[in-house]
């Protein structure tokens, strides 16, 4: 498999059979033309309605494009920002989709829409769209329990609570599978101390052979690169991608 590096959270992955594409929402390094100019058919994913996940400009693509197959979460039909012939599959946690050539779960998210299991040619892939434990920062070593105010997202959270939520996330995921051949993940340094707490979770709970990074625009490419270290104590490659349309072959 060839995996690249769109942005944000942005990946394209083109198999033997076929080509997916997660998230694309910007497209600086031009990655999205030569998808396009291939023969392969096209999987194109959107994990929910944020901005930074999502873009109408997707659906352009069909213009040029003919084998391409959209499968979006319901919730970019429910916030209306796409209509329903818009995409040839909506899918809500829980729902399933496939055909010859890919097989496609939707996950839980403790954010926005799913997460994606998606399996082709033999392997199983996960992206995580926006499910990832937001509020790490505040589970320190004094926190006794309650609410606490998030400047940075403007509201009061009650940090064990929302971890909460996300581990029992996780542990729906496992219901379907122990693992992943590879795993897109956030390790977005926003969050401050503890950033990379969820991503390390996941692979505490997951069996996983390659971790991606994503998610870290804002507080860039080295800051994702933190997390290397605890990959590799688990064993588990890691991705320090470093630029928009990097390449990485995996096999």
């Amino acid at each position: 498999m060839k995996i690249t590096y769109i942005f944000h959270s942005g990946f394209a992955i083109e198999a033997e059979q076929c080509i997916m594409v997660f998230d694309c929402w910007l497209d600086p390094a031009g990655v999205i033309k030569g998808i396009l100019a291939s023969p392969k058919p096209v999987y194109v994913f959107s994990s929910h309605f944020h901005e930074d996940h999502f873009t109408k400009e997707i659906f352009r693509w069909k213009e040029t494009k003919q084998n391409i197959t959209y499968i979006l979460s319901k919730d970019i039909l429910k916030r209306r920002r796409a209509c329903r012939e818009d995409a040839d599959v909506w899918l809500a946690k829980g729902g399933r989709w496939e055909d010859e050539l890919i097989s496609v779960t939707a996950t839980g998210s403790n954010d926005s829409g799913v997460s994606w299991i998606v399996e082709t040619g033999g392997k199983k892939i996960f992206h995580a769209g926006d499910l990832n434990n937001w509020y790490a920062r505040f589970q320190t070593d004094d926190y006794n329990g309650g609410t606490v105010f998030s400047e940075e997202f403007g509201i009061n959270v009650d940090p064990a609570k929302e971890e909460k939520l996300f581990l029992g996330e996780l542990k729906d995921i496992r219901k379907v599978t122990p693992g992943f051949d590879i795993a897109m993940f956030p390790v977005d340094g926003r969050i401050g101390n503890g950033y990379t707490r969820g991503a390390r979770q996941f692979l505490d709970m997951l069996d996983t052979r390659l971790l991606i990074p994503m998610h870290f625009v804002a507080s860039g490419f080295e800051s994702a690169w933190r997390m290397k270290e605890f990959a590799d104590a688990k064993g588990v490659d890691f991705w320090e991608i470093s630029k928009e349309g990097e390449i990485l072959e995996f096999r």
